[in-house]
C-alpha cells in the first residue's frame, strides 16, 4: 500500500506521474533493510535515460481503441429503481490508507450502485487497476446492484489499456437479474424521474505529447459519444421531463484551475434551446466544493459539485474568488510534507421518486453537507442545501 505522502504536490504532468510509477515499482522490489537502498534510489532518480526509455515505451504507443455501444443489443442505457442509492467517488484509486478507509466506509453503506468518476494513480497501469479494484485485498466498494467507472486523464497516461482491458469488463449493473458488463467509458442510469449520465472526458484529455503542449486538449466528447447521446439516450427529446445529473471526471466549471467547458457546449447543442438547470458532478481537482448555480456561456445552467476528494491529499489552496462558492470543505485534517490537507470522502445520493438527497460524507463518517433536490418540468431544483 502506498503512502499518501507520495501524492503531495503531484502535478498533472504525464512525465512526472510516469516517473513516480516507476519509482514506486522500484521501491517495492528493494528490501527495506538493504543498506544501499538510498544510493540506489539516488541512482534511479538520476538515471534519466533509463526513465526516458520506459516513458517512450509506454506513453508513445497508440491509445486503446475507443469503445462505444452497438445500435442493437446493449445500449449503455440501464434501468434503475425509482428509489435507489448511489455512492460517488472521484480521484479515489490511490491505493493508500486513506482510500482504503474511504472504500471500506462506503461498503458499509451498501449502496445499490457505486460509481468511480475517474483517475487511477499514477497512470492507470494494469497493475494499479488491479491493486485498487480487482485484487482480493482491494478496497473498491462494489454496489449491491452494480458498479460503473469513468476514465480520467490518469488512466489515459498509459493509453487506456488498463482501463479498457482490466477495469471495464469487471464493471457492470444488474438488469432483470442478469449482470451486464460495462462496454464503454460512458453510460446512462435512468428511472421514471431521473437520468444519471456518465460522460467520458478522459479519452480526449490526452493527445500526442508534443501536440499537448502546443494545443492542449479540451476534453470534448468524441463524435461517437455525441451520437450515442442523440440516438440511444435520446437526450434531445423535448418531451422527456426527467431531471438530468451529469457525471464527468473533468470540471465544466471551476474557480481554482482551468475548467473544460467544451462538453457543456456540446450538451447544450444536443438539448437545444430548453436550458433547464442540471446537476453536474465531477472530480479532477482534489477538493470538495459546492458551487452556486451557474449559467455557463454558450452552455448549460449548472449546479456544479466537485468531489475530487476520494483518495488524493485534499488541497486547501485558496480560490481566485469565493463568489461562486456556496460551500467548501476547508478543514485541516493533517499536514503532509509541510502542506496542510483536508478530509477525504465521498458523496451519497438517495433517489426517492422525483426527490433526491445528496449527502457529502468524510473519511470519519461525518456528514459535512446535505442538500435536497427535486425535479420540476425537467429542471433540477436545489430546495435546501446546508452545511452540517
Amino acid at each position: 500500500m502506498r503512502s499518501s505522502k507520495q501524492y503531495v504536490n503531484l502535478s498533472h504532468n504525464k512525465v512526472e506521474n510516469h516517473l513516480k510509477t516507476l519509482q514506486n515499482e522500484f521501491e517495492e522490489e528493494v528490501v527495506p533493510t538493504d543498506t544501499v537502498t538510498y544510493k540506489l534510489r539516488q541512482f534511479f532518480w538520476s538515471n534519466f535515460f533509463g526513465f526516458v526509455y520506459h516513458y517512450f515505451k509506454s506513453r508513445f504507443g497508440k491509445r486503446y481503441p475507443y469503445q462505444s455501444y452497438p445500435k442493437d443489443g446493449d445500449s449503455g442505457v440501464y434501468r434503475i429503481p425509482n428509489d435507489a442509492t448511489l455512492a460517488l467517488l472521484s480521484d479515489w484509486a490511490t491505493d493508500t490508507i486513506e482510500s482504503d478507509l474511504v472504500g471500506r466506509l462506503v461498503a458499509r453503506y451498501q449502496a445499490d450502485y457505486t460509481l468511480h468518476l475517474g483517475d487511477v494513480y499514477f497512470v492507470g497501469a494494469p497493475k494499479e487497476i488491479r491493486a485498487n479494484f480487482l485484487n482480493p485485498d482491494a478496497s473498491w466498494p462494489w454496489g449491491t446492484q452494480g458498479s460503473l467507472a469513468l476514465s480520467g486523464n490518469h488512466e489515459m497516461y498509459s493509453n487506456g489499456r488498463g482501463f479498457f482491458e482490466e477495469l471495464l469488463p469487471r464493471m457492470g449493473v444488474d438488469q432483470a437479474g442478469v449482470r451486464v458488463s460495462q462496454k464503454a467509458g460512458f453510460f446512462c442510469l435512468e428511472n421514471d424521474h431521473w437520468r444519471i449520465i456518465g460522460l467520458d472526458t478522459g479519452y480526449t484529455s490526452v493527445r500526442n505529447p508534443i501536440m499537448e503542449i502546443i494545443n492542449p486538449p479540451d476534453c470534448r466528447l468524441k463524435d461517437s459519444q455525441v451520437q450515442w447521446l442523440r440516438e440511444q439516450v435520446k437526450l434531445g427529446d423535448s418531451s422527456d421531463s426527467r431531471g438530468l445529473i451529469f457525471l464527468s471526471h473533468h470540471p465544466v466549471f471551476s474557480v481554482f484551475r482551468n475548467a473544460f467547458p467544451k462538453p457543456g457546449e456540446q450538451l447544450r447543442e444536443i438539448l437545444g434551446k430548453a436550458n433547464r438547470p442540471v446537476a453536474w458532478i465531477y472530480g479532477h481537482e482534489h477538493r470538495m466544493v459546492i458551487y452556486h448555480t451557474q449559467q455557463l456561456k454558450n452552455s448549460l445552467t449548472v449546479h456544479g459539485r466537485c468531489i475530487g476528494h476520494g483518495g488524493m491529499p485534499v488541497e486547501l489552496k485558496a480560490p481566485e474568488t469565493h463568489d461562486p462558492i456556496y460551500f467548501m470543505d476547508d478543514r485541516i485534517r493533517t499536514r503532509l510534507r509541510r502542506r496542510d490537507v483536508s478530509y477525504n470522502g465521498f458523496a451519497y445520493l438517495t433517489l426517492q421518486g422525483p426527490n433526491a438527497v445528496m449527502k457529502y460524507i468524510d473519511v470519519e463518517d461525518t456528514m459535512i453537507f446535505q442538500e435536497n433536490w427535486r425535479v420540476e418540468n425537467g429542471a433540477v431544483i436545489v430546495e435546501k442545501a446546508d452545511a452540517v
